[in-house]
């Protein structure tokens, strides 16, 4: 005899309820704690993820648990250890933040129906802690943003599957909508462009400007990933708000990971070639990261600042990500805005009509 599905037990079916629309924002994760142990879990959560390394199952976990999370998690806990704050991980504070920040733009926008929550794709808290969450409290219809610009297979697709995976144990699947990229979206493209000019207004401009994407491997392109042109829209759309010229920026690619060839060119070498050429200070953003993490404040705002000052570089700034920038919010709001269009956000129905619904529910013999 088959058994049960294993579906998640559901709260009674109530009548005339408000209509309630969450809103998800999704990040990528970072581990609980700057520690091997902490790092380890993330590591394997994040690397064990066919959607971010491709190679077959039975090839790479026996590398990944034997070798690479062994040998990694200690070195990679030192590097979260320089960037922790007091609060914890800076993609979690300031994705937290924009979750935030998000629900009050959509209130003064008059979407007093939607609830905000923030979560992670590895570590916490996870997309099915949030989506139960949303849920039980009456959550019917759910938004999932993500706080990627750009879409891959490796991280927005990867998040989807997520998303899936637990509507699958879901008897009561609530409406579900997502936003997988913005990458051309002006209001992103604006708040960028602000956050740089507002640097350049206080320290004055770099020889150099160069734009840092987070790399993938150079296979994905010629299997159709968008990414790589998404990258280069982004990079165009932003450099033509800067008033720049081809020849005065650079996009790279940084956080290779293993031996395969990834898109290219990479960040660091980039950065010493340009010092060698003769570039005395250069300016670095990353415009794909919407939050300050592991990668911007350890890997360029140190690791790339050392390569470019020991190649002979005299000056490195690098320029944080969007944050909590009020322009990026007000852009994220309106990207929110747009993918809830048709559902009806702007007030919860009028209390006397969910009332006489939910009379004529009971006299058509709806249980009560």
């Amino acid at each position: 005899m088959p058994s049960a599905l294993p579906y998640q037990t559901e709260p009674p079916h109530a009548h005339g309820q408000p209509p309630i629309t969450g809103v998800l924002l999704c990040n990528l994760g970072t581990p609980d704690a700057p520690t091997p142990a902490a790092v380890r879990r993330y590591l394997r959560q994040f690397l064990g993820d066919p959607r971010v390394v491709e190679i077959p199952r039975a090839l790479w976990l026996p590398l990944l648990l034997g070798v690479i999370l062994p040998t990694r998690s200690a070195k990679s806990a030192a590097k979260y250890a320089s960037i922790w704050t007091p609060e914890g991980s800076p993609l979690k504070v300031w994705t937290e933040r924009q979750a935030r920040l998000l629900q009050g733009a959509l209130g003064e926008a008059g979407h007093r129906g939607v609830q905000v929550r923030y979560a992670m794709r590895y570590g916490n808290p996870s997309i099915a802690s949030q989506l139960d969450a949303l849920k039980a409290e009456g959550a019917t219809r759910i938004l999932v943003l993500s706080a990627y610009p750009q879409y891959s297979g490796t991280t927005t697709a990867s998040l989807l599957d997520d998303v899936s995976a637990w509507s699958r144990r879901i008897r009561h699947v609530p409406e579900l909508r997502f936003v997988n990229r913005y990458h051309d979206d002006p209001g992103y493209v604006d708040a960028l462009a602000r956050g740089i000019q507002r640097h350049w207004r206080e320290h004055g401009r770099p020889d150099h400007f160069v734009m840092s994407f987070h790399g993938v491997p150079e296979r994905t392109l010629r299997l159709g990933d968008p990414y790589h042109c998404e990258c280069h829209k982004t990079a165009r759309l932003l450099a033509a708000r800067l008033g720049l010229e081809q020849g005065q920026y650079t996009l790279s690619f940084q956080s290779r990971f293993g031996k395969a060839r990834w898109l290219e060119p990479y960040t660091e070498p980039t950065l010493r070639d340009l010092a060698r050429r003769g570039v005395k200070r250069v300016d670095v953003a990353c415009p794909g990261f919407t939050s300050d993490c592991l990668e911007t404040l350890e890997e360029i705002a140190q690791e790339g600042r050392d390569a470019f000052l020991a190649a002979g570089g005299q000056a490195f700034h690098y320029i944080p990500c969007l944050n909590a920038d009020p322009a990026w919010i007000r852009a994220l709001a309106g990207i929110a805005e747009r993918h809830l269009a048709g559902w009806d956000t702007r007030e919860v129905a009028a209390q006397e009509q969910l009332a006489r619904s939910r009379e004529l529910a009971m006299a058509r013999g709806a249980p009560r």
